[in-house]
């Protein structure tokens, strides 16, 4: 196992030449390689670098890079025009759909023994240890998992090893993980990189990636500078877990602004073309939850949100049962054989949720108020609220607007938002 290149701090902006001879470097210490596959994100990580890095890594490789398969996990297939935006320069013929309900395999399952103990004896199911097919059919001597360390409400920060098995992974294992993570609770685990969740796809990835090529992961760390630009701070590759838990401390610098004092109203804005879906939307909640005062308003700039879910059947038990809290969550899950089926749907009700503590205001681009208001969440005009909080006036951070106080975040995705009397650790 090896860490093949490591570079970043808080301060560091990595140019694309830099980034370039990294990756560069890194790719040579592995040797020959004839069929590679590469496994980025989404463009719902469009802001990662990944892919730029992927273009990168095509131009390394050339036509030995065989394979681009984004980790999907259960969002939707980018678009053609998403690809080009997000990819530039790799082929498109590269381009693989995950299909998290049908093209998944299943290593081993780690045991109902091991679950029970990360989870404090709130859950004893097994876990199967699921990928795309393509992992272990597709003939590959390299696997190249490609995305960005950033806290996460699942798995207390995405990447490394929830790239492969959340990312190309199938129905049970995204659902059971994502119970997980909700059921032992999201804020005890967001910006912790060991968390029950990565316990179990770390069991996953020592004990049921024998069948699989060599996996490298190349781990950015991302935030914008003080001139609001986006830039890369970090950038760490390796065969093990090297270069998360690297990526993971630096992201908590980066990405973790620690609050000395709660914040009574927040405004977020999500942008149109990466937020489409309350799914994806709700960052706003996550991120900001840990930093919210008792009754406050947070405010969600919606204009791309048209429906909830990502998956048609899980658009509709959001619409069935709606962001109910936790207790109200659970009953369902008991009562419904449905729900119970898609547990990844009713840990996303329980995250998406304020527990009745705050009001959460969606302003949505293409939703009614009937719908916004039927799913527990306060209902906002999105012309009158964005006339008022006008993204292109604010600056993250804390704004006066009409003589109130407000804290604006132009991109929950980037980070996470905490007050200091709440994130006890």
């Amino acid at each position: 196992m090896s860490l093949f290149f490591s570079v970043g701090s808080p301060e560091t902006e990595l140019s694309e030449a830099e980034i370039r001879d990294g990756l560069f470097s890194a790719l040579g210490m592995l040797g020959e390689r004839k069929r590679v596959l590469a496994v980025p994100p989404d463009f719902t990580r469009m802001h990662s670098k990944s892919g730029m890095l992927t273009e990168m890594a095509s131009a390394y490789y050339g036509d030995r890079l065989v394979d681009v398969l984004p980790a999907l996990g259960t969002h939707k297939p980018m678009t053609d025009a998403e690809i080009s935006t997000m990819f530039g320069a790799t082929p498109r013929e590269l381009f693989r759909v995950h299909d998290w309900r049908n093209d998944i395999v299943t290593l081993g399952e780690v045991p109902g023994e091991f679950m029970a103990d990360v989870s404090e004896g709130k859950l004893d199911y097994t876990w199967p240890a699921q990928v795309n097919k393509l992992l272990r059919d597709g003939g590959h001597d390299l696997i190249l998992s490609i995305g960005q360390v950033v806290p996460h409400e699942v798995v207390g920060f995405a990447n490394g090893s929830k790239n492969i098995f959340v990312g190309t992974g199938g129905v049970m294992g995204i659902h059971r993980s994502h119970f997980l993570g909700a059921v032992y609770g999201m804020e005890r685990m967001m910006g912790r990189a060991d968390t029950p969740v990565r316990r179990v796809l770390n069991y996953a990835s020592a004990h049921f990636t024998n069948e699989l090529p060599q996996i490298v992961y190349v781990q950015t760390v991302v935030n914008k500078n003080a001139a609001g630009k986006l830039v890369m701070r970090g950038l760490y590759i390796s065969d093990d877990d090297q270069a998360f838990e690297l990526a993971a401390a630096l992201s908590l610098k980066c990405n973790f602004l620690m609050m000395d004092r709660e914040i009574k109203k927040a405004v977020v804005f999500l942008d149109p073309q990466e937020f489409r879906s309350t799914w994806l939307g709700n960052k706003s909640v996550y991120r900001t939850r840990m930093a919210l005062a008792d009754d406050a308003e947070l405010i969600v700039l919606a204009p791309g949100v048209h429906e909830f879910g990502e998956d048609a059947a899980i658009d509709t038990l959001i619409r069935r049962y709606g962001y109910c809290g936790t207790p109200a969550t659970l009953d369902a899950v008991k009562e419904d054989a449905e729900l119970a089926a898609n547990l990844s749907a009713a840990a996303h009700l329980i995250h998406g949720s304020s527990e009745w503590r705050f009001t959460i205001r969606y302003c949505p681009g293409h939703l009614t108020q009937e719908e916004i208001e039927g799913v527990h969440f306060a209902y906002g005009d999105l012309a009158t609220y964005t006339a008022k909080y006008d993204p292109e006036k604010l600056v993250d951070g804390w704004n006066v607007v009409d003589g109130e106080e407000i804290f604006f975040i132009s991109n929950p995705g980037l980070g996470l938002w905490a007050y200091e009397g709440r994130f006890k650790d």
